[in-house]
């Protein structure tokens, strides 16, 4: 039963890469939201990105799972797929090097500007209210890695999944 699973899961026409794809990026959006709404980890503006990448890559297994037979659209979407991880993996990249302030983030790692035509209790509410996370902060870390680390190489895990799968589909039975 094993080897035939696996077997399907290699196979472009069934589908079930796709799934599996679809499967593997959702699996790590809802652990980003876990730690985000149980963990109390809040998101800095790099990580937000990083998790529309998984978004798209998603959509783009939907659709490669139901384009599978159609191995010109399938092919496309799983290109897509993995433009996709590779894009999330450059972003995690970039973050790491925020993080250990090898080059600095973007002018929205800083937070949104401030109104700084409000009262001093208004301007005091406004910053109490708002949540916010730093981009060079490491919240959290597993093995010396901080998220961020480990979405470099999730996200590269998957993309070779998506372009193995792609080989595979481009590959003359």
């Amino acid at each position: 039963m094993i080897a035939s699973l696996k077997k399907q899961a290699l196979n472009p026409e069934s589908g079930v890469g796709a799934l599996l794809l679809f499967a593997a990026s959702g699996a790590i959006l809802l652990s980003a939201l876990g730690f985000q709404y149980f963990g109390g980890l809040f998101p800095c503006v790099l990580c937000i990105y990083q998790r529309y990448a998984y978004g798209a890559a998603m959509a783009f297994a939907v659709m490669a799972f139901g384009f599978k037979g159609n191995p010109s659209l399938r092919n496309l979407s799983l290109a897509g797929s993995a433009l996709s991880f590779l894009g999330g993996a450059a972003t995690a990249f970039f973050h790491v090097g925020v993080e250990h302030l090898w080059w600095e983030g973007s002018s929205q790692c800083q937070g949104e500007p401030l109104d700084l035509s409000l009262s001093v209790e208004d301007l005091a509410a406004d910053l109490l209210s708002r949540p916010f996370a730093r981009c060079d902060q490491i919240p959290w870390d597993f093995l010396g890695l901080s998220m961020a680390g480990w979405n470099v190489i999730l996200s590269l895990g998957l993309c070779l999944a998506s372009l193995y799968l792609l080989r595979r589909s481009l590959k003359p039975s």
